[in-house]
């Protein structure tokens, strides 16, 4: 173990500046900047696996870009309850200034990033609260449950919910990994 810690230009992840990349990241890099007009948090670490960014950046593009069935309000609550499960301060700050956005009253994305209990009184909010609470604490899904998101999610939005589940948090776990730290910048590019 080193006796000294490091940190890099995005938490403890060192960017490549754009004229340090290979080919196959500058050509990664230019394809997330004309998807996202930026490199934004997480891709700024992606980058440096092309393969693994062609396949995330358009399922990020899914969902931020309302083509899922969830609503951004629906999709934030998700989202802020993955963030805090991991613990991922760069995702945290940014998502409740998003959640807001959104529609969702402060204190209750507060209390989504705090890991609070909190309800809603839009039955499809709640489902999705309450669909994301069990899968990320690895509980088994009741039938209940099962039922009642599929009467108002259809099987369409329980599924656009899973892989914003799975999505969500590999980019929490990322984030969490390189302790990316809620206020970081990175490289100007």
């Amino acid at each position: 173990m080193s006796d000294k810690l490091t940190f890099g230009t995005f938490g403890r992840y060192t960017e490549i500046p754009v004229d340090q990349m290979t080919p196959e990241q500058k050509k990664g890099y230019e394809y997330v900047v004309k998807e996202r007009g930026e490199a934004p948090g997480p891709y700024k670490i992606i980058l440096q696996n092309p393969n693994l960014l062609q396949v995330l950046v358009p399922v990020g593009k899914y969902f931020q870009q309302s083509h899922s069935s969830l609503s951004d309000a629906e999709r934030e609550i998700a989202v802020n309850l993955i963030n805090a499960k991991w613990h991922a301060a760069y995702s945290n700050y940014e998502h409740e200034m998003i959640g807001e956005r959104a529609g969702l009253p402060p204190e209750k994305v507060q209390a989504l990033i705090a890991g609070l209990h909190t309800s809603f009184d839009d039955p499809r909010q709640q489902v999705v609260y309450d669909m994301t609470c069990t899968l990320i604490a690895s509980r088994i899904v009741p039938q209940g449950l099962y039922e009642r998101a599929v009467k108002l999610l259809g099987d369409t939005g329980l599924t656009d919910l899973t892989v914003l589940i799975g999505y969500f948090t590999s980019i929490s776990m990322t984030l969490a990994a390189y302790d990316v730290p809620s206020n970081a910048i990175g490289l100007k590019r």
